[in-house]
C-alpha cells in the first residue's frame, strides 16, 4: 500500500512538470517569438506617456481578473451538485484548466484541468459539468455571433447579397430557428439522464452511470450560468474594443460589438489549438475589418497593425498570461487518489 502511494505520489509529480513544460513552451514560443508581443509592447509603451492610455490598460487587466472570476463563480455554481468549493479554489482550477488546455487541441484539457484539482466528486461527473458550462459560454457566442451577421450582411455585403430578397430572410428563418433549437436543448439537458437509458441501455454501464447529473439543472439554474456566460461575453468584448482604440482603430461601440461577435462567432467554428488560435483569431479580424474599412475609405498599414495588436494583447492578457499564473496550482492538481465509489446510477 505504500509503494502505491509513493509511486502515484511520484507519477503525479512526474505528470504535473511535463504539464508544466508543454504549457510554458508553447506559450513562450507562440507568444514572445512567433507573435512580435515584444513589438507590440514597445509601441504600447511609447503611448504610456499618456495617462489616459494607461488608464485604459489597468481597465483591461482589471476586466481580466474580473472576467474569471465570474468564470469561477459560474463553475463553482455548476459544481456545488457534486463537490462543494470555494471560490479561491475555483478560481485556481479555472487557472489550472487554462494552463493545460494551452497546447491542447480546441481547449479540451481545460475540462481534465479542472476536475483533477477535486477531492472527491467522480471526474467524470467534472467534465460532464464543466462541459455543461462551456455550452452555455458558447451559446452565447452563437446568439450573438448569428445576430451580428445578420446585421453585417445586409449593411456590408450589399454587392453579395438581396438582403430585401428571399435569401436573406431564408437565412435570417434558419438563423433564428437554429438559435430557438439549441436554447431549447439547453434548457432541457436533463433528457440526456432519460436518453442515455433509450440509447446506451446496457452498453457503456462505466460511462451511462454519470449522466444522472444531467437530470439536477433546472431552468432557473441554467438560466442563471447563461447570465454569467453572458456578462463574461460582455467584458472581455469590451476589453476588446477598449484595445482598438489604444491602438487608434477608428470605430465605434455599436460597429466594433459587431465585428467582434463575428470574429468569436468564427473562432467557435473552427478547430483550434488554444496557441495557434492567436493567429488564426488575428486572420478573421483583419479580414472582418477589412470588409468594414472598404466602406470606410479603405483601411491603412496603422489600422491593420492596431487590429492585429488589439487582437494579440487581448489573447495575452485573458488568456497566456493567466495560463503562466496557472502553472503555480498545477502541483495542486491529483492525477491519482483513491477511487471514490459513485453509487448513483
Amino acid at each position: 500500500m505504500i509503494n502505491r502511494t509513493k509511486i502515484g505520489k511520484t507519477y503525479n509529480k512526474v505528470i504535473q512538470v511535463i504539464i508544466l513544460v508543454l504549457a510554458y513552451g508553447f506559450i513562450f514560443d507562440q507568444v514572445f517569438y512567433r507573435k512580435n508581443l515584444p513589438h507590440i509592447l514597445e509601441t504600447l509603451g511609447k503611448d504610456f506617456q499618456n495617462p489616459y492610455v494607461i488608464l485604459l490598460m489597468v481597465l483591461v487587466v482589471l476586466l481580466m481578473f474580473i472576467n474569471w472570476a465570474i468564470e469561477a463563480i459560474k463553475w463553482r455554481y455548476l459544481m456545488a451538485r457534486i463537490e462543494r468549493i470555494g471560490f479561491w479554489k475555483s478560481y485556481q482550477a479555472v487557472l489550472t484548466g487554462l494552463t493545460v488546455s494551452s497546447f491542447t487541441p480546441n481547449r479540451i484539457g481545460e475540462y481534465f484541468g479542472r476536475v483533477f484539482i477535486l477531492n472527491t466528486a467522480s471526474r467524470v461527473e467534472g467534465i460532464l459539468v464543466t462541459i455543461l458550462g462551456s455550452m452555455s459560454q458558447l451559446l452565447i457566442t452563437i446568439f450573438t455571433g448569428s445576430a451580428a451577421l445578420l446585421a453585417f450582411i445586409p449593411t456590408f455585403l450589399t454587392q453579395y447579397w438581396d438582403y430585401s430578397g428571399y435569401l436573406y430572410y431564408t437565412l435570417m428563418t434558419m438563423v433564428v430557428g437554429f438559435n430557438i433549437l439549441i436554447l431549447g436543448l439547453y434548457l432541457n439537458v436533463s433528457f440526456l439522464s432519460t436518453l442515455k437509458e433509450k440509447i446506451l441501455r446496457n452498453r457503456l454501464k462505466k460511462v451511462r452511470k454519470f449522466f444522472w447529473i444531467f437530470s439536477f439543472y433546472h431552468n432557473r439554474e441554467l438560466i442563471r450560468v447563461l447570465l454569467y456566460s453572458l456578462l463574461r461575453y460582455l467584458i472581455f468584448s469590451f476589453q476588446f474594443f477598449i484595445l482598438l482604440r489604444i491602438f487608434a482603430v477608428p470605430i465605434s461601440y455599436p460597429d466594433a460589438m459587431m465585428l467582434i461577435s463575428l470574429i468569436y462567432f468564427v473562432m467557435a467554428v473552427i478547430p483550434t489549438i488554444a496557441l495557434t488560435e492567436l493567429g488564426i483569431r488575428g486572420s478573421v479580424a483583419l479580414y472582418f475589418f477589412g470588409i468594414y474599412y472598404s466602406g470606410h475609405n479603405g483601411s491603412s498599414e496603422v489600422i491593420n497593425f492596431g487590429i492585429l495588436a488589439a487582437s494579440t494583447l487581448l489573447w495575452a492578457i485573458n488568456l497566456g498570461f493567466p495560463a503562466l499564473a496557472g502553472g503555480v496550482f498545477v502541483f495542486r492538481l491529483k492525477f491519482f487518489r483513491k477511487s471514490v465509489k459513485n453509487t448513483r446510477a
